[in-house]
């Protein structure tokens, strides 16, 4: 795939200081009552996703799943969240939507970015 898709995602290692590598990220999409994988992805070295689903998405109730107990088994560091889950309602299909997280191994934050 090439191009930015609308959603992408920037992960940091707030306890390190460092962008999070590695870390697998799933997209999927709510319909009905089961979700539906969008995308696959993995970070690159600047701890970011650019290409997880395509560049236009339908209207809808989206969550990206990070598997954050790999990235923290792979550095032999515990973690109270062995995956966080981050829904949010995608509402334009003209936007982009950007869904960060500042991450260590006992607490997290996101926000909507730019």
């Amino acid at each position: 795939m090439s191009g930015v898709s609308q959603v992408t995602t920037h992960v940091l290692d707030a306890a390190e200081g460092v962008p999070a590598r590695e870390v697998p990220v799933t997209l999927a999409v709510r319909r009905e009552s089961e979700w539906i994988t969008v995308a696959d992805a993995v970070t690159d070295d600047d701890g970011r996703v650019t290409t997880m689903g395509p560049a236009r998405l339908e209207p809808g109730t989206y969550r990206i799943v990070f598997d954050t107990g790999r990235y923290f088994a792979a550095k032999g560091r515990p973690t109270f969240y062995p995956d966080i889950t981050i829904t949010f309602a995608l509402t334009d299909s003209e936007q982009h939507y950007h869904v960060p997280v500042l991450l260590s191994p006992f607490a997290y934050s996101t926000y909507r970015g730019s």
